[in-house]
């Protein structure tokens, strides 16, 4: 059966995992960008910038297992792109380039509806209403198969881990501090039914997986 599965989910060391003032400029919020240092300082991360070089140890080794098995991925609409509120028209078509690096379907979780967004490499953007279970049906029908990947933001990986839709969460935990921003755990409760195997500590980020108990 299809899993859920959130990979390289990236955290400060007091808990938050986004910043504030999301904008084109700071897509992660200001400062947040230092979340992220990591990956780029791995063979896998700086691959796919379009340049060579890089570590290639826990760090890659966590970063490319993210890929592994995917069929699918859902992601929150602040991780497609920073407009809020009713789509004025359909000209932003997310961070990536025309060649998303996804390769399969993604379900953008929204409000508004919006039509499909076919980009190049098999990537289809569905821009979709419902609760989590709702979307997690349609993508798991989608990925044929293989597992599903769920993407930020913190308050999407924050509603499934609440409808205990998540098999297996990996955080990379970064060396900085935000002090303002969105803590996956913000509520300071720990998910229910689930449980954390023993940290490991990379290269740039220390690495902690939890699944469900």
């Amino acid at each position: 059966m299809a899993g859920l599965r959130v990979h390289n989910f990236a955290v400060s060391l007091d808990g938050f995992g986004a910043g504030l003032e999301q904008s084109v400029e700071a897509p992660l919020g200001v400062g947040a960008e230092a979340l992220h240092e990591w990956v780029f300082k791995t063979r896998t991360g700086r691959a796919m910038i379009g340049q060579e070089g890089g570590t290639t140890g826990i760090d890659d080794h966590f970063l490319r297992a993210g890929e592994d098995g995917i069929g699918a991925t859902i992601m929150g609409r602040n991780m497609f792109g920073p407009v809020r509120g009713p789509w004025p028209d359909e000209s932003w078509r997310g961070w990536w380039s025309e060649e998303p690096p996804y390769h399969h379907p993604v379900y953008v979780m929204t409000h508004f509806p919006r039509p499909d967004l076919p980009m190049d490499g098999e990537t289809v953007f569905h821009f979709v209403q419902g609760p989590p279970g709702e979307v997690l049906a349609m993508a798991v029908e989608a990925a044929g198969g293989r597992d599903v990947r769920l993407g930020g933001g913190v308050s999407t990986v924050r509603a499934f881990l609440a409808e205990g839709l998540v098999d297996e969460l990996h955080i990379a935990i970064a060396p900085v501090f935000l002090g303002v921003g969105e803590r996956l755990f913000g509520d300071g409760v720990p998910p229910v039914g689930y449980a954390c195997d023993p940290i490991v500590a990379g290269e740039g980020a220390a690495h902690a997986v939890i699944r469900r108990a």
